[in-house]
């Protein structure tokens, strides 16, 4: 009577035999942003790439949908060893492989893909084995540092004449967690304890160093610059926690003449 074989004595059978199925692997993927909360589709996601490590072989590729995931859970609530910070909706890429051997692969995050002038990079290597699901908990999770910093005023190679050799710059900007999470002062994420300023640089100078404050709005920062002599300018907004040295930054250039 033939025998149904299974599991181990399947697998071993196949390798004796020389025909090694490969077997489904499934990888959930989540991108936690550092002291907020998951990257995930208000954002534009989470570029995610997947390669075997041994070969460079791309394996997966795809963008991390969802929802930020539950603010009291993630960012209020006590953690416990084995708990899980996200639920159903929270954002993740979830990658089918198939595979025959254990493979060693590189998961590579890249984001916010909305903020790409602010975007940052994580990565992590691990070993998959054929049919054993990276799905439990909160799956593989990667943790992208920074600010998503936005300058929204002066435009680049905005031209300001000089008048009786003055002239005043407003500088405004948008400063978020990597999530789209909102800074304020005295809020969850509160701006009170962050350094938010604007470095000026003139034809390739250092200039002088502005502290920027909030606009009354969430995430709103601004401030002026007083320009006193023709040039090139190049303003550089920046964002930094000193508690954990999370930065993030972008820049413009005008010119006065």
């Amino acid at each position: 009577m033939a025998r149904i074989l299974t599991g181990v004595a399947l697998m071993a059978f196949l390798v004796s035999a020389g025909t090694v199925q490969a077997l489904e692997t499934r990888v959930d993927v989540r991108v936690r942003t550092k002291d907020a909360k998951f990257l995930g589709t208000s954002m534009g996601g989470a570029l995610i790439t997947i390669r075997n490590t041994d070969t460079g072989e791309l394996l997966a590729t795809g963008v991390t949908a969802g929802t930020t995931g539950n603010t009291a859970t993630i960012m209020v609530n006590p953690h416990v060893r084995g708990g899980v910070l996200s639920d159903a909706q929270s954002a993740r890429f979830r990658a089918v492989l198939d595979i025959d051997v254990p493979t060693r692969i590189e998961v590579r995050a890249a984001g916010p893909l909305s903020q790409r002038q602010g975007m940052g990079e994580a990565s992590v290597t691990q070993w998959l084995i054929p049919g054993r699901h990276v799905t439990g908990g909160d799956g593989l999770v990667l943790e992208l540092p920074g600010f998503a910093v936005d300058v929204l005023d002066p435009p680049a190679n905005h031209t300001v004449t000089l008048a009786d050799g003055l002239a005043t710059v407003t500088v405004r900007a948008s400063v978020m967690m990597m999530c789209g999470c909102p800074v304020s002062p005295g809020g969850l994420w509160n701006a009170d304890g962050y350094e938010i300023r604007a470095m000026v640089r003139r034809d390739g100078s250092a200039a002088e160093e502005v502290p920027l404050h909030f606009a009354g709005e969430s995430s709103l920062v601004m401030g002026e610059l007083t320009v006193r002599q023709p040039g090139v300018y190049e303003v550089t907004v920046y964002a930094f926690d000193p508690a954990n040295g999370n930065t993030g930054l972008d820049w413009t250039t005008f010119i006065a003449q």
